[in-house]
C-alpha cells in the first residue's frame, strides 16, 4: 500500500506539470469577457481543461504504458503517427510558449534583455532538470508546486474578499462553447497523455509496488490534481469577471493578468507574479521535454543516448520558437489543436470506458469519424470557413466549432450495438 505522502507528492507534481502558461493567462480574460456568465464559461473551460485531462490520467493509470498504448487498438501505425504528432506539437508550441510568457510577464518588466536571451537561459535550465529526471517528482511535488499554489491563492483570495461581488454583462456569445475551445489552448488533454507518461516513469523509478497499488496512486492523484485545477481556474475566471470595470475592453491576456496582480498585491505584484509565472511555465516545459525524451528513448531503445539527444532537440526548439510573442504562438497553435484535440479527447475517453465497450472495431470507426468531422473545424481555423460554411453547416454544433462531437457519440453507440448484435448471433 502506497502512503498518503506519496499520493500528495504525486498530486502536486501532476498539478505543476499541467499548470503552465495557458492555464495562467487564459482564465482571467474569459472571466473578463463573460462577466455575470462567468459560471457558464467556467463549466466549458473545465470540460476541456479539467475533466478530459483527468480522464487522460485515469487512462494512464489503467494502461500504465506510454502514449503509444492510447491508439494501438486502432493500429500500431496509427498509434505511432499519432504519438509522434503529439510530441512534435508539444515541443513546438506549448513548451516554447512557456518561455514566451515568462519573458513578457516575468523578465521584460525588470530586465532590458531580448526574448532570445530569455529563451536561451530558460531552456538551459529546462535541459538541466530533464537530464536529472530521476529526482523530478520530488522536486516538483515538494518545492515548486506549493509555491505556485500559495501565490495563486493570494491573488484570488484578495480579489474575492476585497472587491464588491458585482459582475458586468457578457461581451461574448455562447460562453460555454467559447470556454470549451479556449480550454484547447491549455493543451491539457495533450498534456494528460504526455504528462501521464512522465508520471508513470517517475512512479516506476520510485517504487516497485504492484500494478493495482500504482493504479490507485495515479487515479487518486489525478482526481486531486483535477480538483485543484478546477478551483484555481474558477478563481481566476471570477477574478477576471470582478475586474471587468477596471481595465480597457481591448486589454491582452498578459496585460490583464499583470494588471490584476498589481491591484491585488500592490507594489510587490511584479515580484510575486514573476515568481508565479516562472515556476508555472517552467514546470510545464520540463514535463513536456521529459515526456518526449522518455517516449523516444522507449520506442527507439537501440539508439544510444536517444533520451539525451531528444532533450537537446526539445530545448533548442524551445529557444527558437520561444522568442515569438504569446499572441502569435496562440494563433499559430489553433489549427493544429482543432484537428488533434478532438482525436486526443476521443482516444482518452475510449481508453477510460470498460473494455467491452471499446473493442478494436469501435476504436477504429470512432477515431475515423472524429478525424473526418474535425476537418471542417480545422479548415475554419485556417480562415477557409467562409468558403465552406454552406457545405458544412448541416453538421450539428458546427457553428460552435464542435462539429465532431455528435457524430463521434452516435458512431460509438452504433458501433457497440452492431458489435453486441454480431456477438449474440455467433452465440445463437
Amino acid at each position: 500500500m502506497l502512503k498518503t505522502k506519496e499520493t500528495l507528492i504525486t498530486t502536486f507534481a501532476m498539478f505543476s506539470l499541467f499548470f503552465g502558461a495557458g492555464n495562467l493567462i487564459l482564465p482571467p480574460l474569459l472571466g473578463f469577457k463573460t462577466g455575470e456568465m462567468w459560471w457558464l464559461v467556467t463549466l466549458g473551460f473545465a470540460t476541456s481543461a479539467v475533466l478530459v485531462p483527468v480522464f487522460g490520467i485515469l487512462a494512464h493509470a489503467k494502461l500504465q504504458g506510454t502514449i503509444f498504448d492510447f491508439g494501438k487498438k486502432v493500429s500500431p501505425a496509427f498509434s505511432l503517427i499519432y504519438s509522434l504528432s503529439i510530441y512534435a506539437i508539444a515541443i513546438s508550441l506549448p513548451s516554447p510558449r512557456t518561455a514566451s510568457v515568462t519573458h513578457e510577464i516575468a523578465v521584460q518588466p525588470f530586465f532590458n534583455i531580448s526574448s532570445l536571451t530569455t529563451s536561451i537561459i530558460y531552456f538551459a535550465l529546462v535541459f538541466i532538470f530533464v537530464i536529472n529526471r530521476s529526482s523530478l517528482l520530488d522536486i516538483l511535488g515538494k518545492i515548486l508546486t506549493p509555491t505556485i499554489i500559495i501565490i495563486l491563492l493570494a491573488i484570488i483570495g484578495i480579489t474575492i474578499f476585497d472587491l464588491n461581488l458585482n459582475f458586468g454583462d457578457a461581451t461574448i456569445e455562447n460562453p460555454f462553447s467559447v470556454g470549451v475551445l479556449e480550454g484547447y489552448q491549455t493543451f491539457d488533454a495533450i498534456g494528460a497523455v504526455v504528462v501521464g507518461g512522465v508520471i508513470i516513469v517517475s512512479v516506476n523509478l520510485k517504487t516497485k509496488a504492484p500494478y493495482e497499488a500504482k493504479k490507485g496512486l495515479i487515479r487518486k492523484s489525478g482526481w486531486l490534481a483535477g480538483l485543484a485545477l478546477f478551483l484555481i481556474y474558477a478563481g481566476l475566471i471570477i477574478t477576471g469577471a470582478l475586474n471587468q470595470s477596471n481595465f480597457d475592453s481591448t486589454i491582452s491576456r498578459t496585460e490583464l493578468l499583470t494588471g490584476i496582480s498589481r491591484l491585488t498585491l500592490g507594489d510587490t505584484a511584479n515580484v510575486f507574479l514573476s515568481i508565479l509565472v516562472s515556476l508555472a511555465c517552467f514546470t510545464t516545459a520540463v514535463g513536456i521535454v521529459t515526456g518526449t525524451a522518455d517516449f523516444i528513448k522507449e520506442r527507439y531503445a537501440k539508439f544510444k543516448n536517444a533520451y539525451l539527444y531528444t532533450a537537446i532537440v526539445g530545448s533548442v526548439l524551445g529557444v527558437l520558437i520561444g522568442q515569438f510573442n504569446v499572441a502569435y504562438i496562440i494563433v499559430v497553435a489553433l489549427p493544429a489543436l482543432m484537428f488533434i484535440y478532438p482525436l486526443t479527447i476521443v482516444l482518452i475517453l475510449l481508453n477510460v470506458v470498460p473494455d467491452r465497450l471499446a473493442s478494436p472495431k469501435v476504436f477504429k470507426v470512432v477515431v475515423l469519424t472524429t478525424a473526418l468531422f474535425s476537418i471542417p473545424d480545422f479548415l475554419g481555423s485556417l480562415e477557409f470557413w467562409s468558403f465552406n460554411k454552406e457545405i458544412f453547416e448541416w453538421i450539428p454544433l458546427s457553428s460552435y466549432q464542435l462539429g465532431w462531437v455528435l457524430p463521434s457519440v452516435v458512431t460509438f453507440v452504433i458501433a457497440n450495438i452492431t458489435e453486441n448484435s454480431s456477438m449474440l448471433n455467433k452465440d445463437s
